[in-house]
């Protein structure tokens, strides 16, 4: 990520030399708020500054409109919904989800940051090739979820101790967000959580549940999970925002 940290400073730099103040200032003042507009309504997620490599990648590839015209090219209802694949902004529709910006991330995997409802995630390749867990340069989930019984988040604890190789458990703050709300604890300390969904719930749960041809059986079972009207994205940092009180 030093190349990231490289253009920060080079950006700086730019500013003080040859761009107006006011110029400047409203790149300070930007939020870590970014509005995800598609075809099916509007997402707007929270990045974390506890996970600054995500954070700082996804403001760069924002900044390049790297995400306008890719797709959420696989929804699994009451799962979660992916994108940020730049293969899906072509016609080909059967390498969508191998892509990526020619990089992986360093994981930034908290206990603190879990996979509950409305969490941002970084997508990756499995442990088998993958075992540092790396992100995906530019694939991300959103999670749906559902609630989860006190039962299985024990079932996760336990199955998440082995894979680390200590003890872990929830705190009664993560299981009330678990049981209530909901999500996929199975994924928590695999995967980088590195933002949340504070508007367009609503939006999250019909992406989700549009139809694919696992669920209706039309189109080419290849495809089973990708949306057969293509949910297109543009994603747009914001200069002001303030969250709506939560209740998802």
């Amino acid at each position: 990520m030093n190349s990231i940290n490289h253009l920060s400073k080079v950006f700086i730099v730019a500013c003080i030399l040859f761009i107006p103040a006011s110029g400047c200032a409203s790149q300070d003042h930007m939020t870590n708020y970014f509005a995800i507009d598609t075809n099916a309504g509007r997402l707007v997620v929270k990045l974390y500054d506890e996970t600054p490599i995500h954070r700082d990648n996804f403001i760069k590839l924002v900044s390049e409109h790297f995400y306008d015209g890719t797709s959420f090219h696989r929804v699994i209802a009451g799962f979660m919904i992916q994108g940020g694949d730049p293969n899906s902004k072509d016609d080909d529709p059967f390498n969508d989800g191998l892509g990526d910006p020619g990089y992986t991330l360093q994981a930034e995997i908290s206990s603190t940051l879990i996979n509950r409802r409305g969490a941002l995630v970084a997508a990756r390749q499995g442990d088998q090739v993958n075992p540092d867990r790396r992100s995906s340069g530019s694939q991300f989930y959103v999670v749906q979820g559902r609630p989860v019984p006190e039962e299985a988040l024990t079932q996760s604890e336990a199955q998440i101790g082995m894979a680390i190789g200590r003890p872990f458990k929830y705190t009664d703050a993560q299981r009330n967000v678990y049981t209530t709300l909901g999500g996929a604890p199975w994924l928590d300390m695999q995967y980088s959580v590195f933002g949340e969904l504070v508007e367009g719930f609503d939006i999250l749960d019909k992406i989700g549940s549009a139809p694919t041809p696992g669920t209706t059986g039309q189109g080419n079972p290849r495809l089973r999970d990708m949306p057969l009207e293509r949910i297109q994205m543009t994603v747009t940092r914001l200069a002001e925002y303030t969250p709506p009180p939560q209740g998802n």
